[in-house]
């Protein structure tokens, strides 16, 4: 569905050329409301314990009946360290922390995705499904695997998370400038 209205003033929207890329501006007098596209963020967890992966198994669509990696999307006021954690929880029943930042994806579609994949360290607890989004979760080695029913990207996400020679992107939780409200990354 396409937006009529602007979000600002409730005025209706127009196609006008902005940057030299045609979006959706608002009409009205002294509005400099611009609608930039339409984008989400899902956040994926690759835990480890024991040599062993945590996957859920898929209880709805998009990916019903396939094995997956637990993760989501963020929150719009959540950083995005902080969603990996809750939606792992809330899948789950584990507790992990976050160890690093191992992979992006990047799907240009309708509604834009980025995708961002965390190591992440096991805490505690035992894996146990919502019983809504998943219906089944634990921990698997890898040979496992190869009998279940594993999405394709998140096989490539293991792959990753296995062939990772350091820990990605860490959290900088000390940086040379204190920025609050913000989720800092470094190498």
């Amino acid at each position: 569905m396409e937006m009529k209205y602007c979000m600002t003033c409730g005025a209706p929207l127009e196609t006008r050329d902005v940057d030299g890329t045609m979006r959706l501006a608002c009409s009205a007098e002294g509005c400099s409301f611009v609608h930039w596209g339409n984008y989400s963020i899902g956040v994926g967890a690759l835990v480890l314990r024991e040599g062993k992966v945590l996957l859920v198994r898929r209880a709805q669509e998009p990916g019903k009946g396939y094995w997956t990696n637990p993760g989501g999307y963020i929150e719009q006021l959540e950083l995005i360290h902080d969603s990996i954690r809750r939606e792992v929880k809330e899948e789950t029943g584990v507790d992990a922390e976050v160890r690093g930042i191992v992979a992006v994806r990047d799907l240009p579609r309708n509604i834009h995705n980025v995708y961002i994949a965390f190591a992440m360290d096991y805490v505690g607890g035992e894996p146990v499904p919502d019983g809504i989004e998943v219906d089944a979760a634990g921990f698997f080695g890898m040979a496992e695997l190869e009998s279940m029913n594993v999405a394709g990207f998140t096989r490539w996400l293991i792959d990753v998370a296995r062939k990772s020679e350091g820990d990605g992107l860490i959290e900088d939780k000390e940086p040379l400038v204190k920025l609050d409200g913000h989720g800092l990354f470094r190498i």
